[in-house]
């Protein structure tokens, strides 16, 4: 099962998550609405738990705006605010599958999240495939040569975009403008490391090819 948590609260969210992750879940954190809102983006999951009160975008607007996806994932909300008007407002006119309010067990999270998870519908997989390398977009998984690779989010979507070229080079620009935030600095290496982690998980070194002035080329 793999779960999005978006909670801002980094002590609180490494606790969550890894309890979680105790219980064979694969957990990400997004600690933002709008990552959240990007993440539900790049990646299928079985479960969002989403905390109400988030920076950048709260947890209302994020739910709200994944509610008009096609394929929205079931979302458990997680918030200080319990009380019955902000749990059938959570429920009613938000769009939240689930309401869980704080302080709160975390064998019961744990049922609810699997309750979610069992009632959510799969969808069928959507497998994207390029020299020995399968991309699963629906379950989120990454096969080369019949091994399993663990990508990050951002990994993932690198390499999404690299299969979809189909050899071609995609550029630096385009990278960071399908992924990375639109602010930025064009200067950074978030591209260069993440293109080069990539590349040893792939366990190919020549893998990914950097074309001066071109960009990134998918080559095994």
């Amino acid at each position: 099962m793999r779960v999005l948590l978006a909670e801002d609260h980094a002590i609180l969210a490494r606790t969550i998550a890894t309890g979680l992750r105790r219980q064979s879940m694969a957990v990400d954190i997004a600690a933002s609405g709008d990552e959240a809102e990007r993440m539900c983006l790049l990646a299928a999951y079985d479960v969002l738990i989403l905390d109400r009160d988030l920076p950048v975008m709260t947890g209302d607007e994020v739910c709200l705006r994944l509610r008009e996806l096609r394929d929205p994932p079931p979302i458990l909300m997680l918030t200080a605010a319990g009380s019955l008007e902000d749990r059938v407002y959570g429920l009613d006119r938000l769009g939240a599958d689930d309401y869980l309010g704080k302080p709160f067990d975390f064998t019961e999270l744990v049922a609810r999240v699997r309750a979610l998870s069992r009632r959510a519908p799969k969808p069928p997989s959507v497998v994207h495939e390029y020299q020995g390398i399968s991309l699963d977009l629906t379950r989120h998984e990454v096969h080369v040569d019949g091994r399993a690779v663990e990508l990050t989010p951002k990994e993932f979507a690198v390499l999404l975009m690299l299969i979809e070229a189909r050899g071609e080079a995609v550029t630096h620009r385009e990278l960071v403008r399908s992924i990375w935030d639109e602010n930025l600095d064009p200067r950074t290496s978030a591209v260069r490391a993440t293109v080069s982690r990539l590349r040893g998980k792939l366990g190919v070194p020549d893998a990914i090819v950097a074309d001066a002035g071109e960009g990134y080329r998918l080559c095994r």
